[in-house]
């Protein structure tokens, strides 16, 4: 049903195109691709991108069809990449609630009623677990200066709590303030490293889809860009115990330690576990008194 002008033969394989003399040298079963006019075949990358392609518009399909391959595929590699084709494309991302996704609340405490509220809980415990790392330095402070550093703790502390310890940042229904870190319908990207624009190696996961995409999630870091343990935690002690009267600038320390200003989400393959060598802004340490202008 092709016309002959400007149909060519090719090899599946890489798109290659034939000519007579190719195409009699070729070996038996040869997998090849006839084009009519105007088509064009890159080999295996043509399947991929059809099959990519599918997946929004046919993904109830695409799983049909690879469940039958799996029945009969006997090569273990086939094998592999049809299971996880099928556990990636049978996500219950749209579930919300535990009554409609039983299974991806397996080993969880009865308490959490829906996804939003577990993804809450384990963002608020990271930010309380900083928030102990700060509070546990106050031995390294010196003792003229700890009751300051106490007094900053305490600040902090009431600010995490005014913002129910930052756990919007991993929940999707809150997508204004996680829209840094989460795309649509909590999709979330490795930020690292930082030295470059993105993650390599693309890094993306869903922690709503399924019970084995949750778990994994909790490997992933939030990642201090400025170091919390080398150097921002010592800097905020170093400023109260050398402030001399001026007034420490502790929501520069706050925005350091608990906000996305310099945190960034990263698979852990991607997680520098090498010294950053980067430091607090030193014009920020402080805050800047207001002048006061006396009239005669």
């Amino acid at each position: 049903q092709l016309p002959l002008p400007g149909s060519r033969l090719c090899l599946y394989e890489d798109g290659t195109e034939l000519t007579e003399s190719y195409f009699r040298a070729l070996p038996p079963q040869t997998e090849l691709v006839l084009l009519g006019p105007g088509e064009s075949w890159r080999g295996c990358a043509s399947d991929i991108e059809r099959l990519l392609a599918a997946f929004c518009s046919q993904q109830g399909a695409v799983v049909e069809a690879a469940r039958r391959l799996l029945t009969d595929e006997r090569a273990p590699h086939r094998q592999k990449l049809l299971a996880d084709l099928i556990h990636n494309l049978s996500e219950n991302i749209l579930a919300e609630d535990k009554e409609d996704d039983k299974k991806w609340f397996e080993g969880l405490e009865s308490r959490f009623k829906n996804k939003s509220s577990y993804l809450r809980h384990s963002c608020e415990s990271r930010m309380r677990g900083y928030m102990r790392e700060v509070s546990g330095f106050i031995s390294n402070v010196h003792p003229a200066a700890r009751d300051a550093y106490r007094g900053i703790i305490d600040l902090m502390t009431d600010k995490l709590k005014s913002v129910k310890y930052n756990g919007c940042y991993f929940d999707r229904r809150e997508e204004e303030e996680a829209a840094r870190l989460c795309t649509t319908e909590g999709w979330f990207s490795c930020q690292g490293p930082f030295d470059r624009d993105d993650c390599p190696c693309k890094h993306s996961i869903n922690p709503y889809s399924n019970r084995e995409s949750r778990i994994l999630f909790s490997t992933w870091n939030l990642d201090h860009i400025i170091e919390k343990k080398r150097a921002v935690v010592p800097e905020l002690a170093e400023a109260v115990k050398t402030r001399d009267g001026r007034e420490v600038n502790w929501e520069y320390f706050y925005q350091l330690l608990f906000t996305l200003d310099n945190l960034k989400l990263v698979h852990i393959a991607c997680h520098k576990k090498t010294n950053h060598n980067l430091s607090c802004d030193k014009t920020r340490i402080y805050r800047k008194r207001k002048q006061t202008h006396e009239i005669s």
